[in-house]
């Protein structure tokens, strides 16, 4: 398994967690020097905070591993593409490399041009994408069907 893809199934992992919480099932984790130093996914619900995204969970646990605030040597791996709060944090946090499964049309970063990501920070799109949106699709349907739409 390639390694884009090994960390990815690690934040699939994530979002599994999420969703056994009753959260959106986004999963994340932050990747340096070839291993994993933080892993999140969403909060939302549980702490009722609209800022509890799996990928601010990630930063926080990452920054604080690594002891500084910037994520430059680090890969941020998450389920579904970062909304444009949390490219906003990944530019702060000046991560080096973001890796995302399912693109999210509606509310996704890539609909704001120009980018919202730090220039360095490198973009790989669409690892596991299947499996990633997957998650996404059947959690909202199931939420359809609880609500008898």
């Amino acid at each position: 398994m390639e390694a884009d893809e090994k960390f990815m199934a690690e934040a699939l992992r994530q979002a599994r967690e999420a969703l056994d919480a009753g959260e959106i099932p986004i999963g994340a984790v932050v990747v340096w020097k070839g291993r994993v130093i933080a892993k999140g996914h969403n909060l939302t619900e549980t702490l009722h905070d609209p800022t509890a995204h799996a990928e601010m969970i990630a930063i926080t646990a990452a920054t604080e591993a690594i002891g500084g605030k910037y994520l430059n040597d680090c890969t941020l791996y998450v389920t579904v593409e970062p909304c444009p709060m949390c490219a906003g944090a990944l530019n702060w946090a000046q991560t080096g490399r973001v890796v995302y499964g399912a693109g999210d049309p509606r509310r996704g970063s890539s609909l704001y041009s120009p980018s919202l990501y730090h220039p360095r920070t490198e973009i790989t799109a669409g690892v596991l994408a299947e499996p990633c949106s997957a998650l996404m699709l059947d959690f909202f349907r199931s939420k359809r069907k609880e609500a008898g739409a």
